[in-house]
């Protein structure tokens, strides 16, 4: 399921789903009328785009828009897998808040752990492996020093030699 672990964040809880994230980036956001069905509950694929959202939000919180890297270093992340559970609904006009955390960090992928939650109440999970590709060519490759330096630090690890910039 998972690519082999570099960096694991520590979560040996067996009842970890059931926990709030230990996230280190969360957006808010709320819930619109063209999110929900005719019953005003939140489409199943519109979390798709609520993680989507965090994740590039957090990469330009880290100092990364995603339209410079493809130009330079001419990188993209691509959705390689996704696993995402469901647990309640999200309505109409809620407030949520979508995390982004680092499960595995890999040379050319990585998978986050994200999560969208009302309050504290965690409504859906989702483990998203992300792999490095060319812009140019979608060919496989090593994440960038700078990027991968700023993903360590953003989970508070030690940056790696294969991190330093």
């Amino acid at each position: 399921m998972h690519p082999p672990a570099r960096r694991r964040l520590r979560r040996n809880d067996p009842d970890a789903e059931a926990l709030p994230p230990a996230a280190p980036y969360r957006l808010e956001l709320r819930v619109y009328y063209q999110d929900t069905d005719a019953g005003g509950v939140v489409f199943h694929a519109t979390y798709l785009n609520y993680l989507e959202r965090a994740r590039t939000e957090w990469l330009r919180d880290l100092g990364f828009g995603i339209g410079e890297l493809a130009r330079e270093p001419g990188v993209l992340f691509i959705v390689r897998e996704i696993q995402i559970k469901y647990f309640k609904p999200a309505l109409l006009d809620d407030s949520l808040a979508v995390t982004a955390g680092i499960e595995d960090l890999g040379r050319a992928q990585f998978t986050l752990d994200q999560r969208v939650l009302r309050s504290e109440e965690l409504l859906v999970q989702a483990h998203v492996n992300l792999a490095c590709v060319t812009a140019s060519e979608l060919k496989p490759a090593r994440v960038p020093a700078e990027i991968r330096a700023a993903l360590e630090r953003s989970q508070g690890w030690p940056i790696t030699e294969e991190g330093e910039a």
